[in-house]
């Protein structure tokens, strides 16, 4: 049996009252996309319901500590947190951390430990131009290609999207690449086998502005994958 998680680890941009003081005058920054993934809870809060198994998230900006880096990474805190004494950024990791990362892993764990597979799709959101470029991309689907589930997930969840959504220009591996530092590569590190983690990449600027309309569109998806997934003589060549 196939078991589905999902994850919204930049859902918000809120501060917890004990570190304010650490964002005082930084209000436009929290709101931008350095403090939150914008869109991307309102499109996971469509897609838990219909899809997940469990679902986890987080509405604690990533400007405290960011749950989709790991934790010597040089991002896993930002400038408002990286010089704060050791203490205080164990005490960050001890209390936001590694309590929400834990809970997802547990779950996956026993999962895997009675015989069944594991498909985690974390919901995030890019801007439509970084640094001067424009992201050519609607919806981007990030996974590792050495990894066979994910590679056949991805492959089949874009034929379904680009099959309900035409004009959704969907782009594998982009605009990261699925094998950069995350919570997904973290994972496929403990489950060798039978985990896939992929990570759906919204494009900020759809979804800011039309947020129910591209979840409609990426959960009809997924509701499509989902029976081909656990019924195989549904899959169309």
């Amino acid at each position: 049996m196939i078991r589905w998680v999902l994850t919204c680890e930049h859902g918000g941009h809120r501060v917890p009252a004990e570190w304010r003081h650490l964002f005082h005058g930084a209000e436009d920054i929290l709101r931008s996309h350095r403090g939150w993934d914008r869109g991307a809870l309102c499109t996971f809060r469509t897609l838990a319901p219909e899809i997940a198994d469990e679902a986890f998230y987080s509405t604690t900006t990533r400007l405290l500590v960011d749950l989709n880096r790991s934790p010597h990474h040089r991002a896993v805190f930002s400038e408002f947190t990286r010089d704060l004494p050791a203490a205080d950024r164990a005490s960050l990791l001890r209390r936001h951390y590694h309590p929400w990362r834990r809970r997802v892993a547990d779950r996956i764990r026993r999962w895997r430990l009675q015989g069944h597979s594991v498909i985690h799709i974390s919901v995030h959101s890019f801007t439509p131009v970084l640094d001067g470029h424009v992201r050519n991309a609607d919806v981007g689907l990030l996974y590792d290609p050495g990894r066979e589930l994910e590679k056949a997930v991805c492959r089949r969840w874009r034929k379904w999207l680009t099959r309900l959504s035409p004009d959704c220009r969907v782009r594998l591996n982009y605009p990261y690449r699925g094998t950069a530092d995350g919570f997904t590569k973290w994972l496929r590190q403990e489950h060798p086998t039978g985990y896939a983690g992929i990570e759906l990449e919204l494009n900020e600027g759809n979804v800011g502005r039309r947020c129910a309309e591209v979840a409609t569109h990426v959960l009809e998806s997924l509701i499509r994958l989902k029976q081909e997934l656990s019924d195989p003589s549904r899959t169309e060549r």
